[in-house]
Parts: C-alpha cells; sequence; structure tokens
C-alpha cells in the first residue's frame, strides 16, 4: 500500500493545505461519501459543499476553503484535474512483465525497441517498426508496414492495419480498430456495388487515446488523422480522410461521415454526429445527440438535429413540449373565427326595411 504525508501531497499538487495535520498519512483517494479517515476526496463544484460535512475524509481537494469544517482543505486552482494527478499517486493499472511470450508470433523484418512487453499470441507483421516500452497484450495484431512509436500500449483484440503510422504514447484499448477499409463504393452497370480501394493510411498522432470497440478507418486517397493529444470515447468510427484536431474530446457513440474536419479543441458529446465534407472549427462544441449537417464556426455551442445555436435550441426545445397546447389553442382560435364569420354572413342576409 502506498502512503504518503498529507502535506507532502499539498507540496506535489501545488495545493495550499489549511486545517488538519501536515503530518496525516493518507492512503488513498475516493468519493466523498465513501471517503474514510486515511483518504481524500475532491469538491469539483461548490453546489455539493454540504456533503462536506458528513464526509469522514482527511482532506478535500477543493476551489475554495470550507470554513467551518472539520475536513482539511487542498485549496486548488482546479480540483479536478488535480484529484487526477492525486489518484495517479495511489493506481496504476496493472502492467506486462518485460519480455515476448512464447506464443507471440513477430515477423523477422520487424523491429521491436527495448523493454517491450509482448502478451501470448500477439502478432507483428513484416516491416513494422515498435518503438521502445511498448507493451502489446494478448490477440492485438498489428499489421505489415506499421510505424509504433515509444510507450505504446495496445489491448487485446487490437488490430492496427497495414501502413498505419502511430506516433508515441498512444494507447488503444481493447477492440479498437485503425485503418480498417473505408466506407467507399461506386454503382456500376446494373446497381451493383463497387468496392472503391481504400489506398490511403491513417495517422495517429502522439497522445492520443482511443477507448473501446472505436474505429479509425483509413482514407480512400491521403490520409485519415487523429492529432495530438485527441482522446476518443468507446464505440466511436471516424470515417476515411476525417481530420480530428489537436486535444478535441470525441464522446461515445459519434459518428464522423468522411472527409470530416474537426479543429483543435473541439468537443462531440455522446451520441452526434457529422456529414461529411464539413469543417467543425477551434473551440466549438456541439452538445449530445446532435446532428451537424453543415460548418460549425469558431467558439460555437451547437445542439439539435439539424444542429443550430444551443441557446435558440433550448427556447425550441421549450416551444416543442407546449406543441399540444398550442395546437389546441389554435384549433379553438380557428372555430371561434368560423363562428365570428358565421355570425358575420347571417347579420348581412337581414332583409333591410324601406
Amino acid at each position: 500500500m502506498r502512503t504518503y504525508a498529507l502535506g507532502w501531497i499539498a507540496e506535489y499538487l501545488g495545493c495550499r493545505l489549511e486545517g488538519g495535520d501536515h503530518r496525516t498519512e493518507i492512503t488513498g483517494v475516493n468519493t466523498i461519501e465513501s471517503a474514510g479517515p486515511g483518504e481524500i476526496t475532491f469538491l469539483s463544484n461548490m453546489k455539493y459543499a454540504p456533503k462536506v460535512r458528513s464526509s469522514r475524509a482527511a482532506a478535500i481537494l477543493a476551489a475554495d476553503s470550507l470554513s467551518g469544517g472539520h475536513v482539511a482543505t487542498l485549496v486548488s486552482s482546479n480540483p479536478y484535474y488535480d484529484f487526477a494527478r492525486a489518484l495517479s499517486l495511489f493506481y496504476e493499472a496493472p502492467r506486462l512483465a518485460p519480455g515476448i511470450h512464447e506464443t507471440a508470433v513477430i515477423a523477422e523484418t520487424a523491429r521491436v525497441g527495448r523493454n517491450a512487453s509482448i502478451g501470448a499470441y500477439a502478432v507483428i507483421g513484416e516491416k513494422t517498426t515498435v518503438g521502445a516500452n511498448a507493451v502489446i497484450y494478448p490477440h492485438c495484431v498489428i499489421y505489415a508496414g506499421c510505424t509504433i512509436g515509444d510507450d505504446f500500449t495496445g489491448h487485446s483484440h487490437v488490430s492496427v492495419r497495414e501502413h498505419t503510422i502511430i506516433g508515441d504514447r498512444v494507447t488503444l484499448h481493447n477492440g479498437v480498430v485503425v485503418g480498417g477499409d473505408g466506407f467507399g463504393f461506386a454503382k456500376g452497370p446494373g446497381g451493383r456495388q463497387y468496392k472503391i480501394p481504400q489506398s490511403g493510411i491513417t495517422v495517429i498522432e502522439d497522445d492520443v487515446e482511443i477507448q473501446t470497440l472505436s474505429s479509425v478507418d483509413r482514407a480512400t486517397l491521403g490520409e485519415t488523422r487523429i492529432k495530438r493529444g485527441a482522446k476518443v470515447d468507446s464505440l466511436c468510427q471516424i470515417g476515411h480522410a476525417c481530420v480530428v484536431g489537436e486535444d478535441n474530446i470525441i464522446c461515445g457513440q459519434t459518428g464522423l461521415a468522411g472527409s470530416t474536419v474537426l479543429e483543435e479543441n473541439v468537443i462531440m458529446a455522446g451520441q452526434t454526429g457529422s456529414a461529411g465534407h464539413l469543417t467543425i472549427h477551434k473551440n466549438a462544441t456541439v452538445w449530445a445527440q446532435s446532428g451537424v449537417g453543415g460548418d460549425v464556426r469558431t467558439g460555437a455551442i451547437v445542439a439539435g438535429s439539424p444542429a443550430f445555436d444551443s441557446r435558440d435550441w433550448l427556447r425550441a426545445s421549450a416551444a416543442y413540449s407546449r406543441l399540444p397546447e398550442l395546437v389546441r389553442t389554435v384549433r379553438a382560435l380557428e372555430r371561434r373565427i368560423a363562428e365570428l364569420e358565421a355570425g358575420r354572413s347571417s347579420v348581412s342576409n337581414i332583409p333591410k326595411l324601406n
């Protein structure tokens, strides 16, 4: 069990320690409700501060001082980020032991860097290069002609297709497919679909993480590229010739049609999608379950399908829930108008007295 003094943790995180004893031994990180006397917790939103009164934690990471509380405070400018760093002090995922399992199949022309860990039944193809400190779990398959940088992690059942280029510190979680064929077919004589050869490549830059069961297609021509620091959640589809920008967040069940371009710091929330051949400009956010049909301007927040300004979408959503009431009102007004028009018609038909 790892143990650190509370004061040392505060110094490591760059936080100001208020209250408590800097010598208190900390053995882990936990939720506000579950944390015990030897653990720290975090508060990313001050509206949940009342929960602190019932917490048994030794200290809490928070953006502001928690005056009057019995829990020491690690005052942080970014509690969620510092929570992640604190958690890293106590938890490290299991790792394969260095070495190559006897059942792994590595082509004679492949090159694997120092300190690699390659699990059972993993396959590395001809003329593929894998950098130092690679961790390749059982049943991970890397095709021929790939170039992979240092500190690569490929979990079980990852498939890296031919000629893919991967940078340093890239993690591919279980079932990820990188460089699979793009979805391209041309209708020929008799209406039959003719497969368009997917002759391009896929490029994954440094510090990218792609989570379980996601797919990044190779381009028909040119390349599909996931840029530095982008994070792709589970069950996502990145179509051929797409560009996912630096530090993008692509949440679960998102689908990008071919030739979609996302600039830096774009957020695609869960179950979003884009039509192809469009650009979502930097710092834009697409709310959950939205469908983007055209370019999105820099810094915009859009929602709905087709997606438009989120503020207008909120007003439209509020009106949508009132549609049955509005329909009843309109029908009542229509009946009233009809009655008034019928009344005028009756009056106009009364004979005038001479």
